[in-house]
């Protein structure tokens, strides 16, 4: 069986997997990604880009590129409730290059990570190659059995590091525990038609007695996401189309008409929700990151920006380790305790919507009145950049030292 040889091997070529490959390997760091696709391409991965991430990028001199790939900007965030827009959120204040969300869908985002990333000496991207199970010896892993075009073989690695996501075939293999949080609702994701003027439904949340929609602007339509029970979808499809155009248009009365466009539940996806991490991101040879480390609700669209953070903060503390041969338990301890509290915090926070807001809405136990909080941000412009803060740049943002770098950019 082939055996390659390489200092880090990281599974999974989402954001975490892609933006570590790409850190190590301006470090000098030898570093082979593989990802299980042919390609980028998956329906409704997220695609919201925040502030913070967009820091990182300008800090590594990526930023005006990145900015010219085709993304939509906002730098408000608002909510229709009972025929009122209210604003919520505002990121015109940021400290940052900035000062927006980006709308980027996942597979252009990944797309230009990776044509930065294949610049660099030493890194090596395996797309149609699934990692199927880990190699140890003596207690401590050494790499990945892999596969690729039907045959079989393996890399060997001084770190392995699982980047596959919240299904992780390498957090399981490495017998790596979880804590769950229940989640009791699920989310779907559509299609609505839009028309390139702007309108009050601009805003990203609609609350109703019975329902909570988000709808992103994605420039010629609208990406839409529908709260629903958990395991509620097969009673959503026996009810029929017309019952579930009707649901939209209770919920956002602005995109009823556009609801009518809806023509099969094949172009309604599940998301199923789930909220879970790690005790334990870590044992000898291994790593965990990123939803393989701790899987996000996708209230507030943090999902690629906690794990471009992780990642940021693991080639960090692991390069420098991996490059003078230092590289041990202690190491990767330290990435747990410097991005475990933001996980933790970001999920708490996440739960205290979930309660407080979504469940209330899909069990019919609210008003569909906007809630306190939110009224009060609309009433006082300065108390926005509050939650702009919070959620532009998140608990800790991680940031990069030009003195990591090795590759002469």
């Amino acid at each position: 069986m082939q055996v390659i040889e390489t200092e880090c091997c990281i599974a999974g070529g989402g954001p975490a997997g892609i933006m570590l490959g790409y850190l190590l390997a301006r470090q000098g760091v030898g570093v082979i990604v593989v990802e299980k696709h042919k390609d980028f391409l998956r329906d409704f991965r997220g695609d919201t880009v925040h502030p913070s991430t967009m820091q990182v990028f300008h800090e590594l001199g990526l930023l005006d590129a990145f900015l010219k790939r085709d993304c939509q900007k906002t730098d408000q965030i608002g909510l229709s409730a009972s025929g009122h827009h209210y604003k919520m959120v505002d990121f015109s204040h940021l400290p940052t290059a900035a000062k927006f969300i980006a709308f980027m869908p996942q597979w252009d985002f990944l797309d230009f990570l990776a044509s930065e990333a294949r610049k660099l000496p030493g890194f090596t991207l395996m797309m149609d190659t699934r990692a199927e199970r880990l190699m140890g010896r003596d207690g401590q892993v050494t790499g990945i059995c892999a596969r690729k075009d039907g045959e079989d073989f393996k890399i060997r690695a001084k770190l392995t590091v699982a980047c596959d996501g919240r299904d992780s075939t390498l957090r399981e293999a490495g017998r790596l525990k979880q804590v769950q949080q229940g989640v009791p609702f699920d989310v779907l994701w559509f299609r609505l038609p839009r028309e390139a003027v702007e309108s009050p439904s601009e805003s990203l949340g609609h609350l109703a007695k019975g329902g909570f929609l988000v709808s992103i602007n994605r420039g010629s339509y609208w990406q839409a996401a529908m709260v629903i029970e958990k395991d509620g979808f097969d009673e959503i499809r026996q009810a029929g189309l017309p019952a579930f155009r009707d649901r939209v248009a209770a919920i956002a009365p602005d995109l009823a008409e556009e609801a009518q466009a809806i023509e099969s539940f094949d172009d309604v996806k599940l998301l199923r929700v789930e909220v879970n991490r790690l005790r334990k991101w870590w044992r000898q040879g291994l790593l965990a990151i990123g939803d393989a480390a701790h899987a996000m609700s996708p209230v507030g669209g943090v999902g690629i920006n906690l794990a471009v953070q992780d990642a940021v903060a693991a080639a960090r503390i692991i390069g420098p380790a991996l490059k003078d041969g230092s590289l041990s338990e202690a190491t990767l301890a330290k990435v747990q305790k410097r991005r475990e509290w933001p996980a933790e915090i970001t999920q708490t926070v996440q739960t205290f919507f979930h309660e407080r807001v979504i469940l209330p809405a899909i069990h019919g136990k609210t008003s569909g009145d906007a809630p306190f909080i939110v009224r009060l941000l609309d009433t006082f412009p300065a108390l926005r950049r509050l939650p702009a803060r919070a959620v532009g740049m998140g608990p800790r943002p991680e940031h990069w030292p030009k003195e990591l770098d090795q590759t002469g950019r």
